[in-house]
């Protein structure tokens, strides 16, 4: 059971980090339901701790939901030395971090994250032509077979 992030197409990945999450008992439930969705979401690092900010996690439909926050800042678990690393990438300003996937590891849940770089425009331009020219041709294949 993996979910992933499915808009991450504008942005290069440079570097990846597994990294664990804080969760709420209801909040697992959810997720082994299949019920979150990353799109949108990224991390914030202020101060010695990593956030995941705008993850949604759905309501499990047997748990309680009054004063449930959907879209509530998640705290990261990463060692020290790696919050530091991505923190000193950060600072050179054109990089940012977001979440690729959530999976299921050993009992617990774990978030790949991705150090991304923006893509230009003339680089979303020729991703945008080399899509449409691979849907074309299974088109085509569809036709002749």
């Amino acid at each position: 059971m993996r979910i992933v992030n499915r808009f991450i197409k504008s942005y290069k990945p440079l570097e990846k980090i597994e990294a664990g999450i804080v969760l709420l008992g209801s909040e697992v439930k959810a997720l082994r339901a299949s019920h979150a969705d990353i799109t949108g979401a990224y991390v914030r690092i202020s101060g010695s701790e990593a956030n995941l900010i705008n993850a949604k996690i759905f309501p499990y439909e047997f748990s309680r939901i009054e004063g449930y926050q959907e879209d509530r800042t998640r705290k990261l678990l990463l060692h020290k030395k790696e919050i530091l690393a991505l923190k000193s990438k950060l600072d050179q300003g054109k990089f940012t971090i977001v979440p690729l996937s959530i999976y299921l590891k050993d009992g617990n849940f774990k978030l790949e994250l991705a150090l991304v770089e923006s893509k230009n425009k003339r680089e979303k331009r020729r991703d945008k032509r080399r899509e449409a020219i691979e849907r074309e041709q299974e088109r085509e294949l569809k036709t002749i077979l």
